[in-house]
């Protein structure tokens, strides 16, 4: 329509959420779906933080807030990020946003010039693309093949660079994978990184506590101090404490970016909601024995998940090393067609076929910048987690 931004032609819809509408629509018709394609827990919001809410309301903590956070949440995020991950921050260097996503949509926003370079290393979250194109960067997408575990390496990263470069943003472990990078792995990019000063580190830490045995989790500025004056350390506690509907995102950076980031959402959003601040700070400060219990219940699910994967015929399924996704390459299953006729000569092919045909609900994987290949979300029951996987191996059996 004539009077639409042009700005929108640069983006699209996220397919993550067309996919979940499409296939709630199935549902609604009467289909017997399962839905693997929403990343978010599928447990309560633990009991303490719910009760926080709840006394925040009784106290009459539902008046307008600091724009960007209130001192005791501000405090709680200095607090963990020094007792985490060794990281020094005053409260002037710390922001809040209505959830990671607007933190990050406000630092491409305050920052992008045209013609400035993103880097995003592929697969990537559905949403980074769009937001730097939409605050007018470029997306410069470099592959991590699955024979590398969906990682890039230094020489990749090295030859990204430019000098129209801003930002390099680093996610791990990784939505849509679950791949992490140990702190030697971390350390070589960030030896590139140091090389290039006009460069600036965006690190989506969302998934730093759903982490599995013999994984160590770093952050970019932990690991290379040199890199904390240009790096923004992103986190929330959407995945950690089940807490994706309260929608509070939180960063630290330096003092200038975090200023200019308060600028932008005063004058979008204002202050996220306050009710959700003050259970914030209670998952933050309180007790911390519920990430042990469901990292515990994700690993029995990610194990489960990976062996039935890997026994469906054309699938190779990569272990990963946190987070709630796997991410299994399709390659045998490309050119050839399902058993209700279907062909399948793309990822996009294979997630409708097997929608259309099992009722199982999967995001393919050009939605994530990496093809031949679709993400599963395993933060679901058990036994629904079994029968889903049992309905794909059905399903890739019967591709000729």
């Amino acid at each position: 329509m004539p009077f639409l931004s042009a700005t929108l032609d640069r983006v699209k819809p996220s397919p993550t959420v067309a996919m979940t509408d499409l296939a709630a629509e199935l549902k609604a018709a009467g289909r017997d779906v399962i839905g693997l394609s929403a990343g978010e827990p599928d447990f309560p919001t633990p009991k303490n933080i719910r009760e926080a809410g709840k006394r925040a309301i009784d106290k009459g903590r539902t008046k307008y807030t600091a724009v960007d956070g209130i001192p005791e949440l501000k405090e709680a995020i200095r607090t963990k990020f020094e007792r985490e991950n060794g990281l020094v921050y005053d409260p002037a260097e710390i922001t809040v946003g209505t959830g990671g996503k607007q933190v990050l949509f406000n630092a491409l926003l305050a920052t992008l010039n045209p013609g400035d370079e993103v880097i995003i290393p592929a697969p990537y979250w559905v949403s980074y693309p769009d937001m730097t194109r939409l605050c007018g960067g470029e997306p410069v997408i470099v592959p991590g093949p699955v024979e590398n575990s969906y990682k890039i390496t230094p020489d990749q990263l090295e030859a990204a660079i430019t000098p129209k470069t801003k930002w390099f943003i680093f996610n791990s472990p990784s939505n849509p994978t679950g791949a992490g990078y140990t702190p030697e792995e971390l350390r070589a990019l960030t030896e590139v990184l140091e090389r290039h000063h006009h460069v600036w580190v965006l690190t989506d830490d969302m998934y730093e506590h759903i982490v599995y045995p013999g994984f160590d989790f770093r952050t970019p500025a932990q690991v290379a101090p040199a890199l904390k004056p240009r790096t923004l350390t992103l986190n929330g506690v959407s995945k950690a404490y089940a807490m994706t509907g309260w929608r509070i995102g939180y960063a630290g950076g330096p003092r200038e970016l975090i200023a200019a980031m308060r600028k932008v959402q005063s004058q979008s959003t204002s202050n996220p909601s306050s009710v959700s601040q003050w259970a914030a700070v209670e998952a933050l400060n309180g007790p911390q024995d519920y990430i042990a219990e469901s990292v515990k219940a994700f690993l029995r699910r990610r194990d489960m998940v990976v062996a039935a994967l890997n026994a469906a015929d054309g699938v190779r399924c990569p272990e990963p090393d946190g987070a709630f996704y796997v991410y299994p390459s399709i390659d045998g299953c490309i050119g050839k067609t399902s058993a209700g006729g279907r062909a399948i000569a793309t990822d996009e092919d294979f997630a409708r076929a097997l929608l259309e045909e099992t009722g199982v609900a999967v995001v393919f994987g050009a939605a994530f910048g990496l093809s031949q290949a679709f993400r599963v979300s395993y933060a679901a029951a058990d036994a629904v987690l079994e029968e889903a996987c049992a309905r794909i191996q059905v399903f890739c059996a019967g591709l000729s």
